[in-house]
């Protein structure tokens, strides 16, 4: 099995297809390497795609304590399956968690970037709700310790960013919460307890946001509440950012949408490769 070594010496399962300009695809928290198996089908015809699963997502190592799962980690993880493949830079397109570690490559790694795409991106993001969120976090990770994923995954599959799933695809939302009901119970748990409730708001990475000069495209459902006043924020704060909104769509875009995901990303690829994706002009801003 593939594997790339992380810097603190943690083993991180990837599948690679095809060859081209490289993209590489990071997972949600509800999710793994084969969540995007629709883009690597895809994308994989003109592309080198790369997929992995994050630390605490097996077939990669599941560190026993949560201390090493930070959004720090997390995001230099990415960079060390493209060093381990010898890869200088490649287009960055994250869901959720992956978002989140893809912008955190925006602010701390641009050189490595082509592009970034944040899709569901933002949710725990609201400063006035930012530490009823992280006691969530902290119950969540609990019950992954107590009662294990097969539970906590029948406790969740009805969550509200997930019923536009469920309402379109029934037979593929069912297929997404068996899946996640065979994931690592303490890797969840670290996972939640550690990234997910310790990252910062991307409110206070405002003038960090504000640098980062890679062409970003940001993807929100808008029936996915918690992700729809982040995107606007992106959006108005990066320079060189467009936003593309899924009507009647949730959290879950590539698995839920992929015909529509895979257009939009094939665009935004294919201008940002030709230099037809620039910051905006300063003209269209209204005083």
């Amino acid at each position: 099995m593939p594997y790339a070594t992380s810097s603190d010496n943690v083993r991180l399962y990837f599948e690679e297809a095809g060859s081209g300009t490289p993209i590489i695809f990071l997972h949600e928290f509800a999710a793994d390497h084969t969540n995007w198996e629709p883009q690597m089908r895809y994308f994989s015809r003109r592309h080198r795609c790369i997929a992995y699963s994050a630390r605490g997502y097996t077939p990669s190592d599941v560190p026993a304590s949560h201390e090493v799962y930070t959004y720090t980690h997390f995001y230099s993880d990415a960079l060390a399956v493209l060093d381990h493949l010898k890869i200088d830079t490649a287009h960055f397109v994250g869901l959720s968690m992956g978002a989140y570690s893809s912008l955190q490559i925006g602010i701390n790694a641009p050189q490595r970037a082509r592009s970034l795409t944040l899709a569901g991106v933002g949710s725990g993001s609201d400063l006035a709700a930012l530490d009823a969120y992280r006691e969530q976090c902290q119950a969540n990770a609990d019950q992954y310790h107590s009662i294990g994923a097969t539970e906590v995954a029948k406790a969740t599959r009805e969550a509200p960013s997930r019923i536009p799933f469920l309402l379109k695809d029934p037979r593929g939302h069912k297929d997404f919460y068996d899946s996640l009901a065979r994931h690592d119970s303490r890797g969840s748990g670290n996972t939640m307890r550690s990234f997910q409730g310790g990252r910062p708001s991307m409110y206070t990475l405002e003038d960090a946001i504000r640098t980062i000069p890679t062409p970003t495209l940001i993807i929100c459902g808008d029936e996915d509440d918690h992700c729809v006043a982040p995107s606007l924020f992106l959006k108005k704060t990066i320079p060189a950012s467009g936003l593309a909104m899924f009507p009647k769509s949730g959290h879950v875009l590539n698995l839920e949408e992929p015909s529509l995901f895979n257009e939009t990303l094939d665009r935004f690829i294919g201008l940002v490769e030709a230099g037809h994706w620039p910051p905006r002009d300063p003209r269209s801003v209204r005083a």
